[in-house]
């Protein structure tokens, strides 16, 4: 059972990349989806910033939650907002590893 499973999914990746090598293919659905995820973070980042005027570092560094009252709108916005620079940034590193920049992987 584990052999067809295993075979279904070479197929599968293979097919959906359009290749005859699985790891290629696994490679090409490893940087979609890390470019994917790399994009909703960066609109994340990019609609904070064009919010509040500032990047997240001027943000934080103006203790802007403090400024503004400590509101939940805000202090959710710092959640997010710290979130989403923080998975560009470890995103922004994996797609260096999956696409072989050298120095990587």
């Amino acid at each position: 059972m584990a052999k067809v499973a295993e075979e279904r999914l070479v197929y599968l990746v293979n097919t959906l990349t359009d290749t005859d090598d699985f790891n290629e293919g696994l490679r090409r659905l490893l940087e979609t989806e890390i470019r994917r995820r790399l994009n909703r973070y960066q609109l994340t980042d990019r609609q904070l910033q064009r919010k509040y005027g500032m990047t997240f570092e001027e943000f934080r560094e103006r203790d802007v939650v403090k400024e503004r009252g400590y509101s939940w709108e805000v202090e959710s916005d710092f959640c997010d907002w710290e979130m989403a620079v923080g998975e560009v940034r470890h995103l922004e590193q994996r797609l260096k590893e999956v696409i072989g920049e050298p120095g990587h992987g």
